[in-house]
């Protein structure tokens, strides 16, 4: 069984693709690691990288290009400033010379050096294959973007096609929603406890505060940012950013000078129905607008989806309770990450496999979950939560205008998180021994479901709004 961590299903990165920038970037990473360890690196003459399937079809749009260039020059996704991304694109476009992980300088050209392959590798949709030029000979290494900035080698979809067994080394080992529900029962704890133990057993509990606050901090930064940009996203589409605008007619006169502020001052404006469903949308466009701009993000679970978990994260302190600590967050962000840990193994969370549904959907019950245990439901309500969330994403196709990360992307967070909301009040009021859709059964039904779907609708551009849809018309 797979070891999922928590902190593998919240990363923080840069937009506007886990699995098309991310993902990318990260095997860009790995493969600079490989040929140190195999004492190659700096016989290195030449890259060529080749894009595959899903990442060629939707990858400019996805700016896989520039993920790939920004890895190759060792660059973090993590703590890169955004602001230096293009300038440091645009040295390699004119220059035609990368700086190999900042180390050495190699002859590189953008067009030519990345390329585009239509045909879909056998293993998975979003395929990519590094070439590196040493003495006249060529050394490949393949790597495959599996979703949520999650990247393996063909030598591990081998001996996963084989069943060869990676253990896992957490000492209470989930993969359905039965085992976590048995562990509850067995430890007398809360999903959050659960989950605490086993993270627990990997790192000190002060580095996993550190870590969970850090991500917090980013969510809660990429909301602000997101409020307080205005003017149009860029790609060629000129959508307009609206979080701006709902902001400012939310916020009303109200004055403060930092996100941490920013929270308690919107604590009291007024919460009504209708403002509250403009809050969480707001929420949540903003930060897949921060997202679509090449910004820094959550991946939760993909970025992609980015904007669901860290909306209703910010209901439930704005809007539900006042009083609300760290402790609140740290237990949502723990359910969050083991309920889409069970979505990763026992189905997909890349678009690119499952259509829209492995994003929105598992992001939606990711957040649903969360918040019906922060609402005091019990472990059985929880999952009832997110088996509802999903229950009513099944089936969402995956077809972005332009293979960009905009239309219909953005919205469909804000849906997915009042969903969300709307799936834990649900849950609340339920008497878990009546529910006849139990979570694991709606986890194999997705993937039951990605399977039979057809592949234009997976992050391919070539069905659906994509092709209803031409960007002359927009």
């Amino acid at each position: 069984m797979e070891c999922i961590s928590v902190f593998d299903m919240l990363k923080i990165g840069v937009g506007p693709s886990s699995s098309h920038t991310l993902g990318p970037w990260r095997a860009a990473e790995r493969w600079i690691k490989e040929l140190k360890d195999k004492k190659r690196f700096d016989k290195v003459e030449k890259i060529t990288v080749d894009l595959y399937g899903s990442l060629s079809l939707t990858g400019k749009g996805h700016a896989t290009d520039y993920a790939v260039i920004l890895g190759l020059t060792g660059a973090d996704p993590e703590r890169i400033p955004v602001e230096s991304i293009n300038s440091i694109i645009d040295d390699v476009k004119t220059k035609n010379v990368i700086m190999f992980n900042n180390e050495k300088a190699i002859p590189f050209n953008f067009k030519t050096n990345i390329v585009f392959n239509r045909k879909f590798l056998p293993f998975h949709s979003n395929g990519m294959v590094f070439t590196a030029l040493i003495n006249g000979r060529n050394y490949k290494s393949t790597y495959y973007s599996i979703g949520g900035g999650f990247v393996v080698q063909e030598e591990r979809k081998i001996a996963k096609a084989n069943k060869i067994i990676f253990y896992c080394t957490f000492p209470y080992p989930i993969a359905y929603g039965d085992e976590l529900l048995k562990f509850c029962h067995q430890l007398n704890l809360p999903i959050s406890g659960v989950v605490l133990e086993n993270e627990k057993s990997i790192r000190e509990e002060t580095s996993i505060d550190f870590e969970l606050k850090r991500i917090w901090n980013t969510m809660l930064e990429c909301m602000y940012v997101g409020c307080h940009t205005e003017g149009n996203l860029p790609g060629g589409l000129n959508v307009r950013r609206r979080a701006f605008d709902i902001h400012k007619n939310l916020i009303g006169d109200n004055t403060y000078q930092n996100p941490q502020e920013w929270l308690k001052t919107i604590r009291t404006t007024e919460v009504k129905f209708r403002q509250i469903l403009k809050w969480v949308s707001c929420f949540a466009l903003a930060v897949n607008e921060v997202n679509a701009s090449l910004g820094r993000v959550v991946t939760a679970p993909t970025n992609g989806s980015a904007g669901v978990i860290p909306a209703v994260l910010m209901y439930y302190l704005v809007i539900e309770n006042h009083d609300a600590d760290f402790e609140h967050i740290k237990k949502f962000l723990l359910v969050a990450g083991e309920i889409g840990s069970i979505f990763k193994k026992g189905a997909t969370i890349s678009a690119a496999m499952g259509g829209c549904q492995a994003e929105i959907g598992v992001s939606s019950a990711m957040a649903a979950g969360a918040l019906c245990e922060l609402l005091g439901g019990t472990p059985e309500q929880v999952l009832v939560a997110a088996e509802i969330a999903m229950e009513h994403h099944l089936g969402l196709t995956c077809d972005p205008i332009g293979g960009l990360v905009q239309i219909p992307c953005i919205e469909r967070n804000s849906m997915g998180a009042i969903k969300a909301i709307n799936a834990a009040e649900l849950a609340l009021d339920t008497d878990p021994k009546n529910v006849k859709v139990p979570l694991d059964k709606v986890v194999n039904t997705m993937w039951e479901t990605a399977k039979d779907m057809n592949t234009k609708y997976k992050e391919t551009s070539e069905g659906g709004l994509a092709v209803g849809v031409h960007l002359t018309d927009c």
